[in-house]
Formats: structure tokens, sequence, C-alpha cells
């Protein structure tokens, strides 16, 4: 039987990452780096001016959170993630400023955060059935983190077409012509994409 898609106890790593020990700091950069990448990704696809790239801000982001994981003051995943956007936001900002020359604006800052924020919840709530009841080991977990994770491991043409259709909210003419496929193509690929995540969350959504 194949490993759930995401078997890890964030909580409990972090505790033990937070006391120094560099091997459950680098499990927590790998665990949530699909996380960022997916909002990164979803904030770029709102915004095509940006000049910076997705995997930058993502690494830049990561080396913060390496920096100063040990100050970290939360205990639950929730505190986690919302202290990773915080991050993001802080690094987004500094980016979107020097290209548009700004001084810095709190305002900006926090308005990026917020989109970070519901582009979280959106992961969370877009790629699951209305009716599925998180199981027991899911319960405290956050869903967009354990979707990320899973979106990451699909075939590369499952994981666009759900991502370009599903989160971006783009129809399925302007998926295909994105992806450069016919729409019966794309149809195809958002029922195989959606039956193989399935398979990927099942024991945990």
């Amino acid at each position: 039987m194949e490993k759930p898609a995401d078997e890890i106890d964030p909580e409990a790593l972090l505790n033990v990452a937070r006391s120094g020990d560099m091997q459950a700091v680098s499990q927590i950069l790998a665990h949530y780096r699909p996380y960022l990448a997916m909002l990164a990704r979803l904030r770029s696809s709102r915004q095509l001016q940006a000049k910076f790239d997705d995997s930058d801000l993502v690494q830049e982001t990561l080396v913060l959170v390496q920096r100063d994981l040990s100050e970290f003051e939360g205990s639950t995943e929730a505190e986690l993630t919302a202290w990773l956007r915080r991050i993001m936001a802080t690094v987004s900002g500094k980016h979107t400023r020097h290209y548009s020359r700004q001084r810095r604006d709190a305002s900006l800052e926090r308005q990026i955060e917020d989109d970070f924020s519901q582009s979280s919840q959106m992961v969370g709530r877009v790629l699951v059935a209305p009716n599925v009841s998180p199981s027991e080991s899911s319960v405290r977990r956050e869903r967009a983190v354990i979707l990320s994770r899973a979106l990451a491991q699909l075939p590369a043409d499952y994981r666009e077409a759900l991502i370009i259709n599903r989160l971006e909210g783009l129809t399925l003419a302007q998926t295909a012509e994105r992806m450069g496929r016919s729409v019966d193509s794309v149809k195809k690929l958002l029922a195989r994409g959606l039956l193989e995540l399935k398979r990927q969350l099942e024991g945990w959504l």
C-alpha cells in the first residue's frame, strides 16, 4: 500500500526544528516549498506584470524562514503557514517596490499577505468536493498545504490543467489555448488529474 500524500506531523517536526536540529529544519523547508510555490504562482497569474520569477520569490522566502525559524513563537500549523505567508509577502513587497521604485509601504505588504491568505483558502476549498469531510488524521492540518504537495506529485500535464482551470479560473477554451491542446484533451486531463489527486489524498481529506 502506498504512503499517503502527506504523512508527517508538522507540529512535532516544528518543535524539533526550533531546537536547532538541521535535518528537521531541512524537512520543514522541503515540506512547505510546494505550498509557497503554489501561492507565488497564483499571485503571478493575477499580476502578469510581475518581473521577478516565482522560484526566486520562494527561495528567498525559504532562506529567511531558515534564518528565523528558531524565533517563531507559534505552535500550530495554522500559525506556521500564516507566518510563512507574512515572510513571503515581505519579500514580494520588496521586489514590487524595487521594480516600481516605490518607498516601503506597510499597506502594500498587508495587501499581498491578504492575497496569499485568500489564495491559500481557495486552494483548500476548490480542489475538494464539498461533501468530503476531513479524516481524523487531517482535521488539524492545513488543507492547502496537503493539496499543494499532492498536486506537486501529479504528472505535469494533469497538474497544469488543474491549476490553470480550477485555481487560476480560466475556461476550458482558455486552458486549452494556454496549454496548446484541444478542449477535449484538456477535459481528459482534468478528469484524470482529479482522479489521481483523489488517489493521492486518500486517508487525508
